[in-house]
């Protein structure tokens, strides 16, 4: 390979690797495929009929756009023909090609998905779907930690890896052809571009993509500053001409000297990467010393380390300026050796040493998947695939294997977003602020993912506007509105639904401390009717009052608790007899001195008095939590005659007074049963069980449930048993009432429905 001259080894021309270098300005890129035919000129990869789906595709596009025209001025069917020609040159298949040059359609032109559905099919329509959702995407803020929640909601929404490399190709061109819009516009659009777009290609591996990204955003956001570096960098160009050209005479003389087949070309930094480095080193243009360098490109593997060996024979190496990403590759697959040498004149120079295969994945990353298919359909010799091992990057490769294997697209885009949370969704706060959360997450995690507060209090929630339950799964780009109340509480049911920790945390936390406090009032209670029965009067809980603080500590100690709440709480949840507890304090006072009130006495035991009468007895409202259960035995509703059984650890348990399990508990253990009564005002509906004996006929179980609906009842669950082949059958069901009056209603119009032989309450 002869010397050539500095210019002409850094002008883009000569730059085949690189394709335009980026600070340059473009060179008419808007005409570059404005034309069908040059578009067909790219596709020469696809078979006849992908190229008849293509142009079917591009009439249907350009009669949608049919008198819209750009900023420009050019009609508008420039851009999707542009954007198709970017994706022709990453080789992707025919339906990319074709959802690019219909990317528009769905936002701009009014068409459904169900059209491109019926005349292209369901594949291309559901690319032209996802981008149609991303381009509704608006970034508001400019946080850093909001744009990196943002690039992972773009990967995650994306179903389909083609649909994130048409979206980068689309604003690509968006970039190149900026001139025209609005300044204002043209800062917000590369101030985007820069935070979202260039980072997910430099991700994704297009490096070439995203070095051209990054030059665009950077010249239309600090024009003057990109200017004057280009100005400084012509003029390094022309003084370093001597250096880079008599390096490369003695880099090729020495491969030469090897009989090794390589290729060397030269390489210049971006303007922003040169900007980039100036501002991380607080240093002027000047000392910034690798701006040019050499890329070198060897057959194999083995000759990459071989050709590396040449050169460090050639010059010094740079102390800690050598990377091997070929042993331990990038995140994104890029595989190279980095060196930089001192050259003859005291220069530093960084050379890259990579395979064909390793180039065309460090350009094109991602992308060069479909260049690897495409060299394997034609044949081409030296092709990348038909060696595995010169793939270098087993990222790559994996990924090959699965598309060619499964043509999954959803696991294809799972093994690509390698450490980028591919579990998680992205969603909006109504103020556009994003939260990532688990996949299968709910409107309750986003919640508690907001504020505790706001979780606790949570009641209903909307997404995306619209009501919805609150076991709702959450997709990556809702918006999430969540409805609180002041008196609202977290309910048990929730732990099933919610995904995150912190969720589940939360609510457990509430419930125990609800169920503590509840209980904790009910063993207060209970502590003291049992102490009315000895004539006495509940001590102190005052910490001043020194002598019922001692008999607290006497009777804690005693018990085993750790101070007098606690004790409240094991009476309350019938860890501990209220009645045994009780005659201990009452020995205890009596010690001190106390004697038993006659007064006192005759109220705690016949309750003659109402308040002494309403301080003995639970009142059942519905709206206890852990410390009152209803019994399922026996399932009472109000209207019912109902006693209470102080459970071992499960607090009170409220059973109707004819029930038989109630009976057996109560001669087994007399003295853990309580007063309870309905209270006269009820929170919520009851729930016990109904047998209906019906016909087995069409249509019967929708008469029943009608009959019940018209009662103003709700079915909560239903049984039918499995004797469905007889002419009879029984109908168990588990209905939610008001009282015994309303469960009266519904068993009288349920007997008056013709469908209904028979029907009754369940008791045990």
């Amino acid at each position: 390979m002869g010397i050539r001259s500095l210019a002409a080894e850094l002008l883009p021309s000569a730059l085949q690797g690189l394709g335009r270098i980026a600070h340059q300005p473009p060179a008419a890129p808007a005409v570059e495929a404005s034309s069908f035919a040059a578009l067909t000129d790219k596709l020469g990869y696809l078979s006849k009929a992908d190229l008849r789906q293509v142009r079917d595709a591009y009439k249907f596009a350009d009669e949608a756009h049919l008198g819209q025209f750009r900023a420009s001025g050019q009609p508008y069917i420039t851009h999707p023909i542009a954007v198709a020609g970017l994706v022709a040159d990453w080789r992707l298949d025919a339906q990319a090609v074709m959802a690019a040059l219909m990317h528009d359609a769905m936002e701009d032109c009014g068409i459904t998905k169900a059209e491109l559905i019926e005349r292209f099919g369901a594949p291309t329509a559901d690319l032209v779907d996802g981008l149609t959702k991303l381009d509704k995407l608006q970034f508001s803020t400019r946080e850093e930690s909001q744009a990196e929640s943002f690039r992972k909601m773009l990967l995650a929404m994306a179903r389909d890896v083609r649909v994130i490399l048409i979206k980068l190709a689309d604003r690509l061109h968006n970039m190149r052809t900026m001139a025209a819009m609005p300044p204002a516009k043209r800062q917000r659009i590369a101030r985007e571009t820069l935070d979202i777009y260039a980072p997910i290609a430099h991700r994704l591996g297009l490096n070439q993509t995203y070095r051209e990204l990054q030059e665009l955003s950077f010249e239309h956001l600090y024009p003057w500053r990109h200017q004057a570096l280009n100005k400084a960098v012509a003029k390094a160009r022309g003084t370093r001409r001597d250096i880079v050209a008599r390096v490369q005479a003695e880099v090729e003389k020495g491969f030469a000297a090897h009989k090794m087949r390589v290729q060397i070309s030269g390489r210049e930094k971006t303007i922003y990467s040169i900007y980039r480095k100036m501002r991380e080193k607080h240093a002027g243009f000047a000392q910034v010393n690798d701006i040019f360098g050499f890329r070198i490109v060897v057959p194999t593997l083995l000759d990459c380390y071989h050709a590396l060996g040449v050169l460090h024979q050639l010059y010094k190496p740079v102390p800690g300026r050598f990377k091997d990403y070929i042993a331990i590759p990038k995140a994104n697959g890029y595989q190279s050796l980095h060196t930089t040498l001192v050259s003859p004149l005291g220069t530093a120079v960084e050379f890259q040493i990579r395979t064909e295969a390793m180039h065309a994945v460090a350009e094109k990353g991602i992308a060069a998947h479909w260049l690897y298919k495409a060299s394997e359909k034609n044949g081409k010799n030296g092709s990348a695939s038909a060696d595995p091992q010169n793939l270098g990057a087993i990222w790559l490769q994996s990924l090959i294997d699965i598309q060619d294997e499964t043509r999954d697209a959803a696991e294809f885009l799972e093994h690509v977003k390698i450490d980028l949370y591919p579990d998680a969704v992205y969603v909006f706060t109504p103020r556009s602020k994003i939260l990532a959360l688990p996949r299968g997450a709910t409107p309750v995690d986003f919640a508690y993912a907001i504020h505790s507060d706001v979780g606790d209090h949570t009641v209903a929630a909307k997404v995306n506007g619209e009501a919805v339950a609150l076991r709702t799964e959450l997709r990556s780009g809702d918006v999430v509105e969540v409805i609180t109340a002041p008196g609202a509480k977290p309910n048990p049911a929730w732990l099933g639904m919610v995904r995150t920790g912190r969720a589940r945390s939360k609510i457990r936390h509430y419930l125990k401390n609800m169920e503590t406090e509840e209980s904790r009032a009910m063993g207060e209670k209970m502590l003291a009717q049992a102490l009315r029965a000895e004539g006495l009067q509940m001590p102190s809980s005052d910490p001043g009052d020194t002598q019922a603080a001692a008999l607290w500590q006497q009777i804690t100690r005693w018990s085993g608790n750790r101070n007098r709440g606690e004790l409240l709480v094991d009476i309350g949840l019938g860890r501990k007899i209220a009645i045994i507890v009780a005659k201990r304090l009452a020995q205890g006072l009596r010690e001190r001195g106390t004697r038993p009130d006659a007064v006192t006495l005759t109220l705690g035991r016949y309750g003659a008095d109402d308040a002494a009468q309403a301080q003995s007895v639970v009142f059942v409202d519905g709206s206890e939590g852990a410390s009152v259960q209803l019994a399922p035995c026996c399932r009472p509703i109000p209207g019912d005659a109902i006693v209470g059984y102080l459970g071992r650890g499960e607090g009170l348990v409220v059973h109707t007074a004819e029930c038989h399990t109630g009976k057996r508990l109560y001669e087994r253990d007399s003295e853990r049963w309580m007063r309870v009564e309905w209270a006269d005002e009820l929170t919520r509906s009851f729930e016990t069980g109904v047998v209906a004996l019906v016909g087995n006929g069409k249509g019967v179980l929708a008469q029943v449930a009608s009959a019940i609906s018209a009662a103003e009842a709700d079915i909560r669950h239903l049984d039918m048993g499995p004797e469905s082949a007889a002419e009879t059958a029984e109908l168990r069901l588990l209905l939610s009432v008001r009282d015994r009056v309303h469960l009266a209603d519904v068993l009288r119009t349920l007997r008056r429905n013709p469908a209904v032989l028979r029907v009754w309450r369940i008791k045990p």
